[in-house]
């Protein structure tokens, strides 16, 4: 298939998604803050609300090396003290020792444990998907720290590899009762740009360090479609989920940890503004922080558009 050809299918996938999804999209009230323009935060995957006031921490994407940069809400670096102002430009990042950066995807944490997920599989073929454990550093006094161990992940589903169905990419993670979560990206087999609606809801129960943990398969929405981000409010009572086309807000099951199953509200967001987004945060229990590849921070005021 030509490029033009391969644009044309994508854009009439994402027409589809908007049709099946709303019938008159309202896009998204969403306020662009800044863009981070330190020069070593070149491609914002994930993002997560750190446990000091006013402080989330980023990772790039693919290809990096295994580090992390704390951030401000408005996109401003923040580095140990005594880092001179002078050579704030020239910051590297909070380096994480005993660790590798193949494909980090996204971030989570619980109780000042920071979960770095290595779980990016756009092939379906790794064997290799899993998460780093690392106490989050204070970003004001630290300059590295190591990850205390290593937890290789396994879906119970995929027996091939790459498997037949490609439903074992994951960009979204999330924590909730002290266990945490992942959402799957699904593709269509060997097309690197195709896509297909679903997404299951995984739970890892185990912390083998010396052999896979098979992650439990908790649930599944049929049309919840390309998530790239996932984050539970403060008080436990939402899961937002974001995606290229919508940003989804499940409330919390009534029992359980059947998110998905939950009543949801879905956000249309305008693509033109937010780009490729990949990745959302909770700020606040009432407003959403996201960012996509281009650097670029938006908020949106879940209480306004209720």
């Amino acid at each position: 298939m030509v490029m033009g050809d391969m644009r044309l299918v994508r854009n009439m996938y994402w027409v589809w998604v908007l049709g099946w999804l709303f019938a008159s999209p309202c896009f998204a009230d969403i306020e662009l803050i800044d863009k981070v323009t330190h020069p070593a935060i070149s491609e914002m995957s994930g993002i997560v609300r750190s446990s000091y006031p006013g402080v989330f921490w980023v990772h790039n994407d693919s290809g990096d090396s295994a580090r992390l940069f704390a951030i401000t809400p408005d996109a401003q670096v923040i580095t140990p003290r005594w880092v001179n102002s002078r050579r704030v430009a020239q910051w590297e990042g909070h380096a994480i020792d005993n660790a590798w950066h193949n494909d980090w995807e996204a971030i989570a944490m619980d109780a000042g444990v920071l979960y770095l997920a290595d779980v990016g599989n756009n092939d379906n073929a790794r064997r290799d998907l899993g998460v780093y454990v690392v106490d989050e550093p204070n970003p004001r006094y630290v300059n590295r720290a190591r990850a205390r161990s290593f937890l290789p992940i396994r879906y119970p589903d995929q027996t091939k590899f790459p498997a037949e169905q490609w439903h074992f990419d994951c960009e979204a993670v999330f924590t909730f009762g002290g266990k945490l979560y992942f959402l799957t990206k699904h593709r269509k087999p060997g097309e690197p740009l195709g896509w297909e609606p679903g997404s299951k809801l995984y739970r890892l129960d185990t912390a083998h360090t010396d052999r896979d943990n098979v992650v439990t398969l908790v649930d599944q929405h049929a049309l919840l479609t390309l998530a790239t981000g996932a984050d539970v409010s403060p008080d436990g009572s939402r899961l937002a989920v974001v995606s290229y086309v919508a940003l989804w807000i499940f409330e919390k099951p009534e029992e359980g940890d059947h998110w998905l199953r939950g009543k949801a509200r879905v956000i249309p967001l305008d693509r033109s503004l937010v780009k490729q987004n990949e990745a959302v945060g909770w700020e606040t229990n009432e407003t959403l922080l996201i960012t996509n590849e281009n650097r670029e921070i938006f908020r949106f005021s879940v209480a306004e558009s209720d």
